[in-house]
């Protein structure tokens, strides 16, 4: 039994439509359908999740709806007319569009979220109707029904233990269950959405709801690539990795998969398998609890930018208790969450994001680190990017910091901070912004040339 979940690129238009019904009629196993909203027809086009942003700003602005509302629909519209499913369902997904000019402003935390689930809500209605118009036994299952229930946390919801149990009693359904991504519902039955990448955490959690086999998540791309495409040409594309290697890569910054989303499917040891909606008859990418084979000390090589790094120094810290503590502390107080934190005898780096803070910010901040803590030396560095190495047959393998730094030494790029767990399942460098993409492609062609 597989749960297969379809991304907006997937879902765009009625040509990309056909590719998911045939997809979905050619394996029998594939018994449950998770849909997120169309996305991008093309680089000008506007997905329709952002066009229900705009739906939400308008009505907090008190502006007619209607034009707002006809452009959704006719996404909706162009889609399902081009596999001539029946009118009612056409009638029904309007009808829900319209339905936002009556939900309340005042008082009402759950708006946003309510607006924003119109998208794959319609979207799981209008595959369904299509899928039985091709002679599929498929119907629209809403995620209270099917048992997905979450915390009152609006744009940030996380499953509640009980929605497992609930989804369960769903496994032997005859009917493939066409059931919409991004949202579940509170326990007093209001919508709140998952936080970003809420789709495929959905097909995550139906997955380990319904112990699928396999939770095959179908995208744009053939698979995970070792390295950035815009960075290398024509990476290569990884076979297989785990669950955690997966997670670090995502951290630090592969877009395939938001970090969070695979937790349901881990917890329940379930297979994800990444494949192109556009050629799913390439292998793909498959993501495993365990592997035992590591041809390759490194799988992938990923990095994020945006980063700034406080650096403080002072003898003897290592002897003042309390002294990590303290710096936190000041942190917690202004309200900046930290990255990374290495660490040596006299000094300690800190590493944030720089979007948390503005001039006035850093001001104060550094202030008080330096009253408080009174360092021998304080600074920070801005516009830094982390570089992940990844690859859990490190642990195998002698020598791949030394060959790293040496090969970026050679290249003349200047480290920051570099930064290795005990667990050495990856590598991370800190280097400025500029020397990024070399950065990546040096270390990229050290290890996969």
């Amino acid at each position: 039994m597989k749960v297969i979940k379809f991304g907006g690129s997937s879902l765009a238009s009625s040509g990309q439509v056909r590719k998911v019904v045939d997809i979905v009629k050619t394996d029998d196993a594939r018994r449950f359908v998770v849909v997120s909203a169309p996305g991008k027809r093309d680089s000008a086009d506007i997905k329709v999740t952002d066009l229900l942003i705009q739906l939400y700003e308008r009505k907090l602005a008190h502006k007619s709806l209607t034009p707002l509302i006809e452009e959704i629909f006719s996404r909706f519209r162009e889609i399902g007319e081009a596999f001539g499913i029946g009118e009612e369902h056409l009638a029904a997904i309007h009808l829900d569009l319209e339905a936002v000019n009556q939900l309340p402003i005042e008082n009402n935390p759950h708006l946003y979220d309510h607006i924003l689930s119109r998208g794959e809500d319609n979207n799981a209605k209008l595959v369904a109707g299509i899928l039985q118009a091709e002679g599929v036994n498929a119907r629209y299952i809403n995620p209270k029904d099917l048992g997905i229930l979450v915390t009152n946390e609006p744009g940030n919801a996380r499953v509640l233990y009980k929605a497992y149990r609930k989804i369960k009693k769903w496994a032997d359904s005859e009917a493939v269950l066409v059931i919409p991504g991004f949202f579940g519902y509170t326990e007093e039955g209001n919508i709140c959405t998952f936080s970003r990448g809420g789709s495929d955490i959905s097909g995550s959690i139906v997955a380990a709801g319904v112990k699928a086999d396999l939770y095959e998540n179908f995208t744009d791309v053939d698979g995970i690539y070792a390295a950035h495409p815009g960075y290398i040409h024509h990476p290569e594309i990884i076979k297989e990795l785990t669950y955690r290697e997966m997670r670090e890569l995502a951290y630090a910054g592969f877009s395939v998969f938001h970090d969070e989303a695979l937790m349901p499917s881990f917890r329940a040891k379930i297979p994800v398998v990444i494949k192109n909606t556009n050629n799913p008859n390439c292998q793909g990418t498959k993501i495993i609890p365990n592997r035992d084979q590591h041809e390759k000390p490194v799988i992938g090589i990923a990095s994020d930018e945006g980063f700034s790094m406080i650096y403080i120094s002072k003898y003897l810290m290592n002897r003042e208790v309390g002294f990590t503590r303290k710096v936190l502390t000041i942190l917690e107080e202004f309200g900046i969450g930290y990255e990374h934190m290495p660490s040596g005898i006299d000094d300690i780096s800190i590493v944030i994001r720089s979007n948390q803070l503005d001039d006035e910010l850093q001001e104060q901040l550094m202030r008080k680190i330096a009253y408080e803590i009174d360092p021998d030396e304080l600074r920070i560095t801005h516009d830094l990017s982390m570089i992940m190495v990844v690859g859990e047959g490190m642990r195998q393998r002698v020598g791949v910091t030394a060959e790293s730094t040496a090969a970026l030494a050679r290249k003349r790029i200047n480290l920051e901070m570099i930064n290795q767990g005990s667990s050495e399942v990856s590598i991370m460098f800190g280097i400025h912004k500029e020397q990024e993409k070399l950065a990546i492609r040096t270390l990229y062609y050290t290890f996969f040339d």
